[in-house]
């Protein structure tokens, strides 16, 4: 077992924060899993389930197995009238994954072009973008137990799929290690056009309307506003975007009339953080080495030397004002370690 020790994470994580494994595998097959599971020295350590590291924030030492998810493959199950059943494997990009399926004239994720991290990691947080979720397209899933490396197939409706949110981060949450996804892909799917700048940003491109079309649109509209982890460290969206009673929405949009929000469902709202943020004073603004984007409110950035005690600072300070501000709770959307 080709464990490694003392392993440097900072190029595994978009934040480009300092951390340290103490133990490190990259997991090529799942049967490496059962083995894992059958070493009593590796057991007496907590295990952490690495993807793409582009929802995480790191400390500096994790005493840990930190299994990296590095299975590979993507293919078509099967097809019926109405769809395309796709799988891919864990460990593959989800946006080359992506490419792919548009590639080979399956519509219904290009809404979700660009998007960083892996397959295996969209569905534990429901990844989201311009009006589309991935439990919007997700047939099944099979993950592997990290308590005995056993196969368990999860149904959409057993992932539990919320806002950003599955099983995987609440009842279930480090027990599995996701090992393929199945996505069922409709014949019949609409494109979404209406979201954010996505229309706007087709109208300028002058393609005829289409999944490739969308999809371009999006990759542009998103490396516009977003920076790249290769030349800033960043976690994406950093905080979700908070849903509200319909009450709390009238209260700040009396004081502020240009706020942005959306409906979700019966007598609730969900309101722009980004938006919140901007508007308490906090784009382009630093706290130590860490700040939010001065293009993207909504974006936490490593300036350079940023710990995960940097990153907590700036979340709290962030909060806070946006509490004090318009009295909106926003939680952060990564993961902590």
């Amino acid at each position: 077992m080709p464990i490694q020790y003392n392993f440097d994470l900072k190029n595994a994580n978009t934040l480009g924060l300092p951390a340290v494994a103490s133990h490190f595998l990259p997991l090529t097959d799942p049967a490496q899993l059962f083995e894992l599971c059958q070493n009593p020295g590796l057991k007496a350590l907590p295990w952490r389930v690495l993807g793409g590291g582009s929802n995480l924030v790191l400390p500096e030492q994790i005493n840990a197995l930190v299994i990296a998810v590095a299975l590979k493959g993507r293919r078509l199950l099967r097809e019926d009238d109405e769809a395309w059943y796709v799988a891919a494997a864990g460990g593959e990009s989800w946006h080359e994954f992506v490419a792919w399926t548009l590639a080979q004239g399956w519509a219904g994720l290009e809404n979700l072009s660009l998007i960083p991290g892996t397959v295996g990691a969209a569905p534990v947080q429901n990844i989201g973008a311009y009006g589309v979720e991935v439990k919007d397209c997700l047939y099944e899933l099979t993950a592997y137990s990290l308590a005995d490396g056993h196969a368990r197939v999860f149904s959409a409706a057993e992932c539990q799929f919320a806002y950003r949110d599955s099983c995987f981060k609440q009842a279930e949450a480090g027990k599995w290690l996701i090992g393929e996804v199945v996505f069922k892909l409709s014949k019949s799917a609409s494109i979404k056009t209406n979201y954010g700048d996505i229309g706007q940003e087709l109208a300028a491109l002058g393609l005829p309307l289409s999944a490739s079309a969308v999809a371009q649109a999006v990759i542009n509209v998103r490396q516009r506003k977003l920076p790249d982890p290769a030349v800033i460290g960043n976690a994406g969206s950093f905080f979700k975007n908070p849903v509200v009673t319909a009450e709390l929405r009238g209260q700040v949009l009396a004081a502020h009339p240009e706020l942005v929000s959306y409906p979700a469902g019966p007598d609730h709202y969900k309101l722009a953080a980004g938006w919140l943020i901007e508007r308490a004073g906090w784009k382009g603004r630093q706290l130590g080495p860490a700040g939010m984007y001065q293009k993207q409110a909504l974006v936490l950035v490593n300036h350079g030397g940023a710990t995960q005690n940097d990153i907590a600072s700036l979340t709290a300070a962030v909060q806070a004002d946006v509490k004090e501000k318009f009295d909106v709770e926003l939680e952060a959307e990564p993961v902590w370690w």
